[in-house]
């Protein structure tokens, strides 16, 4: 039988689509490689949301052309889509398919190469449901596409449109994610909070769904992969009092200072993010903060640049994603030009870095000599440990016995090395905390 491999760029939603591709392969007897083995198909679910992103991309298509020369080269999502958008071809590529029709590349590809379907349909292998291969959090897109436009984003152009999953299909996968041994779900889209009837949800807002999921798919945890400040309304933060979602939030900044924010046609300034950001603190017990952060926009001096260094240690993220503009095609700030010099990124991106390793490494101290509940996800590496998180999102490495696989147990929390709380295997927690503040 055939093989394929498959590799993903970017995003938790292009993750989550790579692997319903791959079960579409699976389905009719492909047998699934490492994608840096020889397969005689290799699929690539790319990503545009940077220049870097980009290049990634187009190096995972010509790293499958010399690791068989022979095999069909199958291409997707955003930085294909975005050739397509340039009518640009995609060097190496021997299948292109267009991002919203990604969930059909095999039929792309037989339709192609039939004489790929007629080796399948004539030897058939065993078909193997797949399985979460020792994993304990899974990802289920309920949502996609954006239409905000943000000045820098392609996103808006490789994925246009809003489109909600219908609530009875998101119920039912998560429902069979618990079948197949999963304890968490990561609930994603590209706006995520934006879920709702009038794209297709048949009835349901965000906030419901939430709510169904949590009392009908089995599930012990609910986390939001990401968020936009505008949605993180008095519901949503109800919702993660009452344990419903866990306390944890990841709220792309983009920008501290709110001239760059308006540049960016963002729908907030510094003032907004920062009140959010003290009442989500305030009111959610134990609740930590994640954040996206760009330097280098085209109109970010000096001076706005200190604006995100304020945000940043105001709020004391946990962590803290940092990435350097670049201009994508067809994008308002594409007309901009790029005028931060590679230099001036590269020292913006490491003070940010700084910034937020600092904090979380504090964020992290915080709870030291408390019991928390930790899901184990990894078997001992070389340190003999295992290593695992907290509802609250914080790595933790403990020892303890083989029957710890994937298992949600309590931990006390002893000591912090580089942003990992150490701990030891605990039979009951003690006292909680009182709620976290924004300091400053």
């Amino acid at each position: 039988m055939p093989s394929a491999a498959f590799t993903t760029l970017g995003c938790k939603v292009n993750q989550y689509e790579t692997q319903k591709i791959l079960e579409s392969f699976e389905e009719v007897g492909f047998s699934i490689v490492p994608f840096d083995e020889k397969a005689d198909v290799y699929v690539i679910n790319t990503c545009s949301v940077t220049s870097q992103a980009e290049s990634k991309s187009r190096y995972a298509v010509r790293k499958a052309g010399r690791s068989n020369p022979e095999a069909k080269v199958v291409v997707t999502g955003c930085a294909t889509q975005m050739s397509l958008n340039k009518a640009e071809e995609m060097e190496g590529a021997n299948v292109v398919v267009p991002n919203p029709e990604k969930l059909q590349a095999r039929e792309y590809l037989f339709r192609a190469y039939p004489e790929l379907a007629r080796l399948v349909e004539e030897d058939p292998a065993p078909v193997r449901e797949s399985k979460p291969a020792g994993r304990t959090r899974a990802t289920l897109k309920i949502q996609d596409g954006c239409s905000v436009f943000c000045s820098y984003c392609s996103i808006p152009y490789t994925r246009p449109g809003m489109v909600s999953r219908p609530w009875r299909e998101v119920l039912a996968e998560a429902q069979k994610m618990v079948e197949m041994g999963y304890q968490e779900a990561i609930l994603t889209g590209v706006l995520i909070g934006a879920y709702g009837p009038e794209t297709g949800s048949e009835g349901l807002g965000f906030e419901e769904l939430v709510t169904l999921l949590a009392k009908e798919s089995g599930l012990h945890r609910l986390r939001i992969s990401s968020i936009e400040m505008h949605q993180v309304t008095d519901q949503i933060i109800r919702l993660a009092q009452e344990g419903i979602v866990v306390p944890h939030f990841h709220i792309p900044l983009q920008s501290g200072d709110s001239g760059v924010l308006k540049d960016m046609n963002r729908r907030y300034d510094q003032a907004m993010y920062l009140e959010l950001c003290q009442k989500v603190q305030s009111e959610i017990p134990d609740v930590t903060l994640t954040t996206d952060i760009m330097v280098g926009f085209p109109t970010e001096s000096k001076e706005r640049f200190e604006s995100s260094v304020k945000v940043c240690e105001t709020v004391g993220f946990l962590k803290g994603h940092i990435f350097r503009f670049s201009p994508r095609f067809g994008t308002p700030a594409d007309q901009w030009g790029d005028p931060v010099t590679p230099q001036a990124k590269q020292e913006r991106a490491a003070r940010l870095t700084e910034i937020t390793t600092r904090t979380g490494k504090e964020v992290v101290r915080r709870f030291l000599g408390r019991t928390l509940k930790v899901l184990v996800e990894s078997r001992p590496g070389k340190d003999g440990l295992w290593e695992g998180t907290t509802d609250n999102w914080i790595t933790v490495k403990l020892s303890g016995p083989s029957t710890l696989a994937r298992t949600l147990t309590w931990v006390r929390l002893d000591e912090e090395k580089d942003g990992v709380a150490y701990g030891e295997l605990a039979t009951e927690p003690r006292p909680g905390l009182t709620p976290l503040t924004v300091s400053g």
